[in-house]
């Protein structure tokens, strides 16, 4: 992704400023970036803003993830973030495609130059792998910097709302209790704001997890050919490089100071839904071994000898269907994130849907006000729900992709091997879509028109998109018969 012009910061000097204080208070549990990313757009826009976390720091531990453009837009706000994401993004990363066996399919590029490849505009990638440490380093020093504080070690057990009084508030494990006029619920799977808002949406083996590691880069001295092989270009920029097998895919990203390797694969037994659950590289070594079809390229087992002790990640990746409700009853508790809807890694849209939702439920909360924030909370739905049900989905048509790689027509067409991100995800603006249709939106609620069948607000979804409801049951079913995941109606492209 090039970076951000001075330009588009400074486009709309309305939109740069801090809005006047509106009395809103707000309680944030959660410090990832749904949260993190809440807590400064609340603060923005006028509300008083509190942030709760359980743990006694903010973690900001991790490998790589895909930021899509979409959630980028947030920084012509925030200029020392602009800047320094300019900074630590990777912005002029290669790419590579090999097959497992390590044979290159499509030889490395510059990300604008493979997009040009595919017929797409290299002046408006659809986002960037980033650096997890980095950026949420530089979301936590921005909280830090206009004064939030975040209460640390307020484990949150309880979530409930007053309707006599119009508030919400929860309670942490040692028994305190805290009301605010809204509670956003950023945290995450297995939310304990699930009782309130309706129950949680059960979760369903996917026979699927990944090992994930990330290390200093002088660990690949031990190896001469793996110090050779996963170098990085002209010995300055960064390379994403990707490897297909058959039941099986991996990413390792070669920067000056890291290296990162992430492998999809099938269960082995020791995963868990746990980013603290390191198993040894003798496990991964192993069960390599074992995997169907031919064997993974030697070299690439080489880079796992490489990877130090309590490195390696195992973690389970479970299937959830898009879950119904995101608020309580009244409006005055809601979901975003991961808690409102998980992803498949294979989608690239966590972290980028989570920020998207913290942008969107603000500017409701700030355009509807202190006497009007249930409306506010569902305009905001309205907004997200059909949006991130169509994401959710896609991370299953692109796990089919990178899984079952048709070698034969990637050699004639590089993007049959590129997962699908389509137009209508990365250039989509959370802050400007809900500006804009806020309140068309409030008149066709009172109509009781749904928002895919409301022909005055554009579609951020598919176009041609109606939603229908989905399952992941379905899509197994699909799977086993041999079918390929039914995306629906509408221009997916």
């Amino acid at each position: 992704m090039a970076p951000i012009s001075d330009a588009d910061l400074n486009n709309n000097s309305q939109q740069t400023r801090e809005y006047p204080k509106n009395g809103v208070d707000v309680i944030i549990v959660g410090t990832g970036l749904a949260g993190l990313t809440a807590a400064l757009e609340c603060h923005r826009k006028g509300m008083n803003v509190r942030v709760f976390e359980k743990n006694d720091t903010i973690n900001t531990a991790g490998d790589m993830f895909f930021m899509g453009l979409s959630s980028t837009v947030i920084f012509k706000h925030w200029p020392e973030m602009k800047k320094e994401f300019d900074s630590i993004g990777l912005h002029d990363a290669y790419i590579e495609t090999r097959k497992h066996s390590g044979e290159v399919m499509v030889p490395p590029m510059r990300v604008r130059d493979r997009l040009a490849a595919q017929g797409l505009n290299p002046s408006t990638p659809p986002g960037t792998f980033q650096m997890r440490p980095l950026i949420y380093k530089m979301f936590v020093k921005q909280v830090e910097r206009i004064g939030i504080k975040v209460q640390f070690g307020k484990n949150v057990v309880d979530y409930y709302e007053d309707e006599e009084t119009g508030k919400a508030g929860i309670t942490t494990k040692d028994g305190e209790k805290f009301e605010a006029d809204i509670v956003i619920a950023a945290d995450g799977v297995g939310s304990k704001s699930q009782r309130v808002v309706g129950g949680q949406v059960r979760a369903i083996q996917s026979g699927r997890a990944m090992w994930r590691a990330a290390f200093p880069i002088e660990n690949l001295d031990q190896d001469e050919e793996v110090k050779k092989t996963f170098c990085m270009i002209d010995g300055s920029k960064p390379i994403v490089r990707t490897f297909l097998a058959p039941d099986a895919y991996a990413l390792c990203l070669t920067r000056p100071d890291l290296m990162i390797w992430i492998m999809n694969h099938n269960t082995t037994g020791s995963e868990e839904e746990n980013w603290n659950n390191t198993i040894d590289k003798e496990e991964v070594l192993e069960h390599m071994e074992k995997m169907s079809g031919p064997q993974w390229a030697p070299v690439f087992k080489k880079l796992v000898a490489c990877t130090p002790k309590d490195t390696i990640i195992n973690f389970n990746l479970l299937w959830r269907n898009p879950q119904p409700t995101w608020t309580s009853p009244k409006s005055r508790v809601i979901q975003i994130g991961d808690a409102a809807h998980s992803f498949l890694p294979a989608s690239g849209n966590g972290a980028t849907q989570a920020i998207e939702d913290a942008i969107s439920l603000a500017t409701c909360l700030q355009l509807g006000g202190k006497d009007n924030i249930p409306q506010a909370v569902n305009a905001h739905i309205r907004f997200r729900f059909v949006r991130t049900a169509c994401a959710q989905k896609i991370g299953f048509s692109n796990a089919e992709l990178l899984q079952e790689t048709k070698w034969d027509q990637v050699k004639l067409d590089p993007k049959k091997s590129v997962p699908k991100m389509p137009k209508w995800i990365w250039s989509h603006d959370p802050e400007i879509y809900a500006q804009e249709n806020y309140a068309k939106s409030l008149e066709s609620m009172k109509k009781g028109i749904p928002h895919d069948a409301d022909d005055s607000i554009p579609p951020n979804y598919p176009p041609g998109y109606k939603f229908e409801p989905w399952s992941i049951e379905q899509i197994i079913e699909d799977k086993n018969n041999g079918r390929e995941t039914d995306l629906g109606p509408g221009d997916w492209s």
